[in-house]
């Protein structure tokens, strides 16, 4: 037996050893990965906007079948970026980048990341690193300071912010704790058996559904308002209708989302007259203000967010229009402690002095999932990089961008403007009727809105085609529309000249103006 005890103690073969690359390694090749982005951020108005031609699978089938057996080393690593990666991309820091809306990063929020990255610490909870807490905590006071937020929304108040990962989680927490509300805590228990419902306006972004979805409301409990068919916007009194009616056959009304800035025209709800009727029935406002939210840093721009002392909760997106690298939601509520109390499980192993004390916050209890990255870090280094006045700058330049080309667009009688844009979103669309004898030649296209659908189709496939630009579409008033959002970091006026000079030019092809 102490033979059998004595083999037991000796050590065994060492481990393989796994490859780590050393610190000195990392510095090396840590350099040449950031000279990389210099030298792809350089070029990348040589580059077309979207891949030229990167058919489904041509990605996938540039990579090798297996994963290696035995590590390759970094040196490939950087040429298969261009070799592969690069060429399949849709650049959206690209100066001709006007789809969807902005997803801007910067060389500060690179820089943060990329510390966030090499701590590598898990910021669940306060005790946990109490650093990546107590920063993120300040940067959402920053933000709501730069914001003007009503002061209910900062940590010394009863409320307080968080990062989440987008505005569709900040809607499912708001959600969440909307539901915790309107139950008086039994959702938790009971889950949604009461018959809640949820409101929003067509006009509303798609994730407000799936928060309802995931939430268990379900689809057939979610209310879509009506709006202004020139504004828009949700119809204040349409909205006091539908919820009186859910009261009146026994329903529960839980959560109304209003928007400032919808994803189609960027109309804004007017949360001054949504509040009251909210506060009436007692029902959790969210105002989602994923992409306009950051306008809000100018003072001239402030009175999109007229009335949002009475919501419940609100977030905006840094990552989209703040020069804040994807992900990133801000998110603030008027009552932290009903949002703790909807999400708070505290298993046996998270309990520590700290979280016990209730001196601190812990940020898992203000989201879905349980772990979370120190995000608050690229947002640090790009308020102290850029500062309140150069934010201002850049959304200020977006919008002058925009309102240039939104000119050129209403001073031209073959196309119309067809929605307000108080930011940096232009819709606009070739006319149904288009005058001077014009609509004739195009009457072998069809008639008179498909005719017209069908040639802005056709006008925004070509112009994407050039690979200099990149618009995205919607339909307003079910009338096929493009849109051009201006906010990429390197967008210049001269960006916006040449991108109506191809619009132009392809609308006279079109037409047949250019013979």
């Amino acid at each position: 037996m102490a033979d059998e005890m004595a083999a037991a103690d000796r050590p065994g073969p060492a481990p393989a050893d796994p490859g780590h690359m050393d610190v000195a390694e990392f510095r090396r090749y840590g350099y040449e990965v950031v000279d990389w982005i210099a030298g792809y951020w350089e070029t990348l108005e040589r580059r077309p906007v979207q891949p030229a031609d990167s058919p489904p699978g041509a990605v996938a089938a540039a990579l090798p079948a297996a994963p290696p057996e035995d590590g390759t080393g970094f040196d490939g690593v950087l040429a298969d970026l261009d070799r592969i990666v690069a060429p399949g991309l849709t650049h959206w820091q690209h100066p001709g980048f006007f789809g969807y809306f902005p997803a801007n990063t910067s060389g500060p929020s690179v820089l943060g990341d990329l510390v966030s990255a090499g701590l590598g610490v898990q910021g669940m909870l306060w005790a946990t690193s109490p650093a990546c807490t107590e920063i993120e905590t300040v940067m959402l006071d920053w933000l709501a300071q730069l914001l003007d937020l009503p002061s209910r929304f900062r940590s010394d108040s009863g409320g307080g912010g968080v990062i989440q990962d987008s505005a569709s989680s900040a809607t499912l927490v708001a959600t969440l704790a909307a539901l915790h509300r309107a139950s008086g805590g039994r959702w938790r228990t009971d889950g949604t058996t009461g018959g809640y419902t949820a409101y929003t306006s067509t006009e509303g972004h798609s994730s407000i559904e799936k928060a309802a979805r995931i939430a268990g409301i379900g689809d057939d409990n979610v209310r879509l308002i009506e709006t202004d068919p020139t504004t828009m916007a949700m119809r204040p009194a349409a909205l006091r209708a539908a919820l009186a009616a859910d009261v009146a056959g026994g329903r529960r009304p839980a959560i109304v989302v209003a928007t400032i800035g919808t994803t189609s025209t960027t109309a804004i709800d007017p949360v001054e007259r949504i509040g009251p009727i909210c506060a009436e029935y007692g029902v959790w406002l969210h105002v989602d203000a994923a992409y306009a939210g950051a306008a809000a840093v100018c003072p001239e721009l402030r009175w999109t967010h007229a009335g949002l002392e009475r919501a419940d909760s609100y977030c905006f997106d840094p990552h989209k229009w703040l020069l804040t690298g994807f992900d990133c939601d801000a998110f603030w509520v008027a009552d932290r402690a009903g949002l703790v109390a909807a999400l708070t499980v505290l298993p046996e192993f998270l309990r520590n002095a700290a979280s016990e004390s209730g001196a601190v916050i812990d940020y898992r209890d203000w989201q879905v999932p349980l772990g979370r990255r120190f995000r608050a870090l690229k947002l640090w280094f790009v308020l102290r990089w850029y500062g309140a006045r150069g934010l201002r700058a850049h959304v200020r330049s977006a919008v002058e961008h925009a309102a240039w080309f939104a000119g050129r667009v209403a001073a031209d009688d073959r196309f119309e403007v067809v929605a307000p844009g108080p930011f940096a979103l232009v819709c606009f669309r070739l006319r149904a009727d288009l005058p001077d004898g014009r609509q004739e030649r195009a009457d072998s296209l069809n008639s008179p809105q498909e005719r017209a659908d069908a040639l802005n189709s056709r006008l925004l496939g070509r112009v994407n085609s050039d690979g200099s630009v990149f618009l995205t579409h919607t339909r307003v008033g079910g009338r096929f529309t493009l849109r051009l959002a201006v906010g990429a970091p390197r967008t210049e006026r001269r960006h916006l000249v040449a991108a109506w000079d191809l619009i132009s030019r392809t609308a006279d092809e079109l037409l047949g103006l250019d013979q």
